[in-house]
């Protein structure tokens, strides 16, 4: 059979490489001059392939659309991934909350790898291709057109990923695609984007990054997430791994999302309070600010005692316990709200895309047109941080190619 698969990223790699394998005639389309541009810069270029998470645990960081996942990931799961990946000669390490790199700290080596299983599987792969429109008869794909030139083929895989970090050439064609052969496409939203707060204050701690604290998050009354990790201040807000992660909780409807930062989650509010009465009464000769100064970063520690209403310069014998433990809270529950998310050119994945209604989830391929499957970030499926989505793209571009027959 004659195959081709539209899209250079993980997904698109791994189904034509699959496709390949099976015997199949495959010709890969990317309109970048380069495959995988999207994974060269995710994990801030350090590539976080996947996690190491058990299926259940795998599944509950999965937010749109789990169930639809199942079959791909049982048929190609992160440890098939990671021994492929390793058999393409990239050893891989696992890191805090089971986050899978290389070895190397280099996206480029993934890339490598991928290239190189695309190679060895005898793909032809046509760099600087935009693929214009998906060609369908009586229900099932006939071809491609490129400029004035039609392909014939017998099954087309969609992997032209979504519209986050359109620079990388993500721009909504797989939707058009999708939508021009009668398929529905859920609205695509920015999820594992920065958040924009009410509050001004963040932005006099830009640059500042907050570890081991725990990011909770309710909205109308409702608790929504709270999660232990890293986070940053930003000029516009706050962003980082905790954040991109309850963004993807709460996109597409972002704003009133009350948050509570606990800048020290491994002590008590009693255990807090002793440790400041002990610095306090360390400094007793000293002003508030200097007193504390062991605590938190210094400008860090000025919005803290703004927000409790304490004046740093307050010699320390003038603070009373009512203050104290005005600050105790502050500090364990560190107040902001959120006005809105930054756009898809900043966002990690997009939420939405083409409608899992219409895809079989036993092999990706469409209900609608015969031929004719989808895979990866162009589907409305998505994940947190953490090397799931990109498990995604893996796993339901493996099964793609392996369904095409």
């Amino acid at each position: 059979m004659i195959v081709f698969v539209i899209g250079g990223g993980p997904a698109g790699m791994f189904a034509a490489a699959n496709a390949a394998q099976n015997g199949h005639h495959v010709t890969l389309f990317e309109r970048n001059e380069k495959l995988g541009k999207k994974l060269y810069i995710t994990g801030k270029g350090r590539c976080n392939v996947t996690n190491v998470a058990e299926r259940d645990a795998f599944f509950d960081r999965v937010l749109r659309n789990p169930r639809f996942l199942y079959s791909a990931f049982s048929h190609f799961d992160n440890k098939a991934l990671m021994q492929r990946i390793e058999h393409a000669g990239v050893p891989l390490k696992t890191e805090r909350g089971g986050r899978v790199f290389p070895v190397s700290d280099k996206s480029s080596d993934i890339l490598r790898a991928c290239e190189k299983i695309v190679r060895d599987a005898g793909v032809t792969v046509r760099l600087n291709t935009r693929v214009d429109e998906v060609l369908t008869q009586d229900g099932a794909v006939r071809g491609i057109r490129i400029g004035g030139e039609t392909l014939p083929c017998d099954a087309i895989v969609v992997a032209t990923g979504g519209i986050s970090y359109p620079q990388t050439g993500s721009t909504g064609d797989g939707y058009a695609f999708a939508r021009a052969t009668g398929h529905m496409v859920e609205e695509p939203t920015a999820s594992l984007v920065p958040l924009v707060t009410e509050e001004d204050w963040p932005r006099e701690l830009a640059g500042v990054t907050l570890k081991n604290v725990t990011l909770t998050a309710e909205k109308k009354n409702k608790f929504v997430f709270s999660e232990l990790g890293e986070m940053l201040f930003a000029h516009f807000g706050i962003s980082g791994p905790l954040v991109l992660s309850l963004s993807g909780v709460i996109a597409g409807q972002p704003a009133g999302t009350r948050l509570a930062i606990d800048l020290k989650p491994a002590l008590t509010r009693e255990q807090l309070d002793a440790r400041l009465l002990r610095d306090l009464q360390e400094g007793a000769r000293q002003q508030v600010k200097t007193a504390l100064h062991a605590l938190l970063p210094q400008r860090l520690l000025e919005i803290v005692l703004e927000l409790s209403k304490i004046d740093g310069s307050l010699p320390v014998g003038q603070l009373n316990k009512a203050m104290r433990l005005r600050l105790v809270e502050t500090l364990k529950a560190l107040p902001l709200t959120v006005s809105g998310a930054r756009g898809l050119n900043e966002a990690v994945v997009t939420r939405g895309g083409v409608t899992v209604k219409d895809v079989n989830a036993s092999t990706m391929e469409s209900k609608r047109v015969k031929g004719l499957f989808f895979a990866g970030e162009v589907l409305d499926l998505d994940a947190t941080t953490g090397g799931y989505n990109l498990q995604i793209a893996w796993s339901t571009g493996a099964l793609a190619g392996d369904s095409i027959f």
